[in-house]
């Protein structure tokens, strides 16, 4: 079977990106933890943009739109300061909205941090893209992917997207038996 390689958005949300000189280590970890999960191939589609909602959804809407990506991870901007507005701006581009990825992520963080209460990450759907959005440390991206992983893959396939395959030594998708 020949398939085309997985299209995976990543968009770090961050004031600091436009502040000139920026290494983003959040981006890096999600990219680094997808690396570590799939085996199957995929291609990042990388975004980096500042705490605006118009320019967050505007992002959103081409990762899923325009570059065709099964799967959107955000990371940044999920707190309760008055800039944090990616769950906006994930609500309003997505049709629906999967509000169990957040509660497993925030269970999961209250494991690690009694201020994972204050995180408002989500997820949602927008035609052929699941969007998840992740907190801004890279020791919490791998947290809550860890915790929310298992389920994308059947997430996607129930979506009609590519088939992920995963190294299960590192990470165990779910998908029910036929």
């Amino acid at each position: 079977m020949n398939q085309k390689p997985a299209r995976i958005g990543i968009l770090t949300v961050s004031d600091r990106a436009s502040a000139g000189v920026y290494e983003d280590l959040s981006g890096q970890a999600i990219i680094d933890t997808l690396k570590s999960y799939l085996t199957s191939e995929w291609e990042p589609v990388y975004r980096l943009v500042p705490d605006e909602q118009p320019l967050i959804e505007q992002t959103l809407i081409a990762l899923a739109d325009e570059e065709q990506c099964c799967l959107i991870v955000t990371t940044g901007g999920t707190g309760p300061a008055k800039r944090d507005v990616t769950p906006e701006a994930t609500e309003a581009v997505c049709d629906r909205m999967m509000p169990g990825f957040g509660e497993l992520m925030r269970a999961e963080s209250l494991k690690f941090v009694p201020t994972a209460i204050l995180s408002r990450q989500t997820a949602g759907l927008r035609d052929d893209s699941l969007i998840v959005n992740l907190p801004g440390k890279p020791k919490s991206i791998r947290e809550c992917l860890d915790a929310v992983f298992p389920a994308i893959p059947y997430c996607i396939d129930l979506m009609e997207g590519p088939y992920l395959e995963c190294d299960e030594t590192v990470i165990k998708p779910f998908r029910p038996k036929k």
